[in-house]
C-alpha cells in the first residue's frame, strides 16, 4: 500500500498562465513554447496540479502543445459570453478541450455572473449541466464578484464551484459572510485576484488612477508588513490560503521564475498578522472597482 502524501500548501494553488505581452517576455514561437514547457514542468515538479485557463487568443492551444506527459494537471475552462447565444457557449466549451488536447476537463466556469442573471441564464446553466452529464467536465460553476450576490445565485443554480475575488486588500467575501454562506451550501470556493492587481508590489507613483487617493493607506499597509518582516507576496498568499472555505487559490504566473517565487512564498511559515487591519476599507474597494470598470480596466482573474 502506497502511503498518502502529507498535505502541502501548494495543494490549494491553481496556476493561471499569463500570455499577455505586458507580463510575459516576448519571444519567437519556438522559445515561447520552450518557456511554457519549462513553466508547466516546474509546476508539475512543485506538485501544483491545478491549471486555470481562459478562452482568449491562443493561450489554450499553446498550453495544449506544452503539457508534460503524462499530464498531472486538473484543468478549469471558462466560457465565452452568452451574448452570442447558448449554442456558441457550448460549442466554444467543447472547442476549448480540443485546443487544450484534453478528452475532458475538471471544471467549466461561466465567466460572468451576469450571464446567469440574464434572460438566458437558465438555458445557459442547462447546457453546462448537459456537458457535465456527458462527462466532458467533472464540475461546473461560475465566476462572480461580491456585488453579484454569489450566494443567492448558488442557491438557485447549485454549482459545484464559485470563483470570486478574495485577497488581503479586499476581504469583503470573508467579513461579509459570503464565504460562509457558500460553504453552508457545500459549494467549493476558488479565490481569484489574490495579488489584488499587484497593488502591494508597486510604489504610489505606479498606482492606477482610480487608486491614487488610496496611496497613503497602501503605504501604511506595506509599512506594517515591512515592520513584521513579511514579504507582500507571502502575506497575500498566506491570507487567501488560510481561509478554510477556499479550496483553490488562483495565481497568475508568467514564467517559471515567478512560479518558483510563488511556491516558495506558499511554503513559508504563516505570519502572525492582524489580517483585518491590512485591508482597504470595503467602501474604498467598492469605489475603486466602480472607477476601474468605468475606465475600462479589466481586473486580473488571478
Amino acid at each position: 500500500m502506497i502511503p498518502s502524501r502529507a498535505p502541502s500548501p501548494v495543494d490549494k494553488l491553481a496556476l493561471a498562465v499569463v500570455h499577455q505581452p505586458d507580463r510575459a517576455i516576448p519571444a519567437p514561437a519556438g522559445a515561447r513554447e520552450e518557456s511554457l514547457r519549462g513553466l508547466l514542468q516546474t509546476a508539475a515538479d512543485s506538485r501544483v496540479t491545478q491549471v486555470a485557463t481562459r478562452p482568449d487568443g491562443d493561450g489554450e492551444r499553446w498550453l495544449g502543445q506544452a503539457w508534460p506527459f503524462p499530464s498531472p494537471f486538473q484543468v478549469s475552462v471558462r466560457t465565452v459570453s452568452v451574448s452570442d447565444g447558448v449554442d456558441r457557449v457550448e460549442a466554444r466549451a467543447r472547442r476549448s478541450l480540443e485546443r487544450l488536447g484534453l478528452p475532458r476537463g475538471d471544471l467549466l466556469l461561466i465567466s460572468s455572473a451576469g450571464d446567469l442573471a440574464g434572460a438566458e441564464g437558465r438555458a445557459l446553466w442547462d447546457r453546462l449541466l448537459a456537458l457535465k452529464d456527458r462527462g466532458l467536465y467533472r464540475r461546473i460553476g461560475f465566476c462572480a464578484a461580491v456585488e453579484d450576490g454569489p450566494a443567492l445565485l448558488a442557491r438557485r443554480f447549485q454549482p459545484d464551484v464559485v470563483q470570486l475575488p478574495c485577497n488581503l486588500l479586499d476581504q469583503r467575501a470573508q467579513h461579509g459572510g459570503v464565504l460562509g454562506e457558500l460553504a453552508a451550501l457545500d459549494v467549493a470556493v476558488h479565490a481569484s485576484s489574490v495579488f489584488a492587481d499587484g497593488l502591494l508590489f508597486v510604489g504610489s507613483e505606479s498606482l492606477p488612477p482610480e487608486m491614487h487617493r488610496h496611496a497613503p493607506t497602501l503605504s501604511r499597509i506595506r509599512r506594517r508588513l515591512a515592520e513584521a518582516r513579511v514579504d507582500p507576496m507571502q502575506a497575500t498568499l498566506a491570507y487567501a490560503m488560510g481561509l478554510p472555505e477556499v479550496s483553490a487559490v488562483v495565481a497568475s504566473i508568467a514564467s517559471a521564475a515567478e512560479l518558483r517565487a510563488v511556491v516558495a512564498a506558499a511554503h513559508a511559515p504563516t505570519p502572525a498578522l492582524d489580517w483585518a487591519a491590512l485591508q482597504l476599507e470595503p467602501a474604498a474597494i467598492a469605489a475603486a472597482d466602480s472607477d476601474a470598470q468605468g475606465r475600462g480596466r479589466v481586473s486580473s482573474a488571478a
